[in-house]
């Protein structure tokens, strides 16, 4: 292992966050940081930690076949309510989106509660207002919704024939998806 890679394992094990290249770069100066990064993921390959990258972000993660060995020692997770669940998926597929928006599609009003479970959870930020009348506040995901989905990108979300392969998918589900997609449709037909 060479001084670089060495360096990098160091910064990244020490750091409380998953750092970007440029992040790393600050810490180890200037070298072929990706390709050390690529090198040490290689090494630490079907070992009890990984090195991943997520959403640009690389870290230390416990393997995730050995990670029922952590599982007694964390917290246990509060289950989302369906409402959670349902705002969760339409934030992740419109990001950035509006609270009208998000019940336009859902087609029922959500509470305060819900957006704040979900920015509580850490998966859900405020991103800024939307130009236009009332200028309404608008919902992203954040790094640590990609992570804790094993997500590199939002691109990585399943499309809706993935969840159906799945059996995912109930019909009430298939419906709100497909006014996602058809959603989707007609905001690329306005941006037109």
């Amino acid at each position: 292992m060479d001084e670089l890679q060495r360096a990098i394992e160091a910064t990244l094990f020490a750091s409380a966050e998953p750092l970007t290249v440029e992040e790393i770069a600050e810490h180890v100066g200037d070298g072929e940081i990706e390709i050390a990064l690529g090198q040490l993921a290689a090494q630490y390959e079907g070992r009890g930690i990984e090195l991943v990258e997520r959403g640009g972000r690389w870290h230390f993660q416990t393997a995730p076949d050995l990670a029922h060995l952590l599982r007694r020692t964390r917290e246990e997770a509060r289950r989302l309510s369906r409402a959670a669940t349902e705002t969760l998926a339409i934030i992740a597929y419109h990001e950035p989106v509006s609270r009208a928006e998000i019940e336009a599609i859902r087609g029922v009003q959500i509470s305060k509660g819900t957006l704040d479970v979900l920015m509580d959870a850490g998966w859900v930020r405020p991103a800024g207002r939307r130009e236009g009348p009332g200028r309404p506040l608008l919902y992203a995901t954040t790094k640590e919704f990609l992570t804790h989905f094993g997500l590199g990108s939002r691109q990585d979300l399943p499309g809706i024939e993935d969840l159906k392969a799945a059996g995912l998918l109930d019909p009430l589900d298939e419906s709100v998806m497909e006014s996602l997609g058809q959603l989707q449709l007609e905001s690329e037909d306005e941006g037109d």
